[in-house]
């Protein structure tokens, strides 16, 4: 039980978070390629209690005791958080801590009625949306057998229009898999009938569970950032950066290796910033020489993207 909760740790997404780890190492709906925490150890469908909560509670209580700032309380497991028989008691029970709750779901459960009334009372929900097409979700999250492509895609889109707090989306680009044109504008689609409040683009940022998983490129993701905000209004990058200068701060380096960290950067809106920061256009030149940034082209406009490791 020590190792459940854990924390505060940063998070771009959710600030100063502590972390609740209610469910046993890699017990879980998928056996996701790219997945950071290694195979999945147990795959099942069938909801469980696992672990008391009112002991988690308690042990939230105390660690909140020892902490100055939290933003969040956070159900971020090694496996699916719905998979818990006992999460609305959970979650009940933390909503009176007075701290907001989030949950990082992979969104295989919500055609549970149970699952979902559970998750509606967070303050914060993400729910995974890797693909579009059944034959990509079986390729690339390996779902236990029994879950539907259908029933799984109907469930994340009822709790997205029964949902009133604030709902995330993220998707894991993967070479190779779901990084083509034709998959992201399909992915685009689908996050658009759920219109949530920001969709992140990921990849895999750690070794992942099969070793000849390699992250999605650079244009990949200038791809899906272009396709993904024609359905969207707010679309970030998770690759790995914390950049966070939304604004000109004097320092022209800074701002442009943050922002385009977080999403790429039309040409006009670099020439905006950097007059604000009284630099030039010299500035981008140098630092795609320097291989910090990469100059892409699409739909016509020159947009600037920071490059990956």
């Amino acid at each position: 039980m020590s190792q459940v909760i854990f924390g505060p740790v940063p998070s771009r997404r959710l600030g100063q978070s502590i972390g609740i780890n209610h469910i046993p190492p890699k017990v879980c709906t998928y056996a996701c390629r790219y997945c950071q925490l290694g195979n999945a150890i147990r795959m099942q469908t069938k909801r469980e209690a696992f672990y008391d909560p009112d002991e988690l509670i308690s042990q939230v209580k105390a660690r909140l005791k020892q902490s100055e700032k939290v933003d969040f309380l956070t159900l971020v497991p090694d496996g699916e958080p719905a998979l818990d028989a006992r999460l609305d008691a959970l979650v009940t029970g933390l909503k009176k801590l007075n701290v907001p709750v989030a949950i990082i779901s992979n969104a295989s459960m919500l055609w549970d009625k149970d699952v979902r009334k559970a998750m509606l009372k967070a303050d914060r929900v993400s729910v995974k949306v890797d693909a579009a097409t059944e034959a990509m979700w079986r390729k690339l999250d390996r779902p236990h057998k029994n879950l539907d492509f259908k029933t799984v895609r109907q469930g994340i889109r009822d709790f997205a229009s029964e949902y009133n707090g604030y709902l995330m989306t993220e998707s894991m680009l993967i070479n190779g898999y779901n990084d083509t044109e034709a998959e992201l504008k399909k992915i685009a689609d689908f996050l658009g009938e759920l219109n949530p409040d920001v969709s992140y683009i990921a990849i895999p940022t750690r070794p992942p569970a099969d070793k000849r998983v390699k992250p999605a490129g650079e244009e990949a993701l200038q791809t899906a950032w272009t396709l993904f905000s024609e359905k969207i209004q707010h679309v970030e990058f998770l690759i790995g950066y914390e950049g966070n200068a939304f604004a000109a701060s004097g320092n022209a380096e800074s701002d442009i290796l943050s922002i385009t960290a977080v999403h790429p950067m039309r040409e006009d809106a670099v020439e905006a910033l950097l007059e604000k920061d009284n630099a030039s256009m010299q500035l981008i030149e140098q630092l795609i020489t320097d291989k910090k940034i990469l100059r892409l082209n699409f739909g016509g406009h020159d947009f600037y993207l920071r490059k990956l490791r």
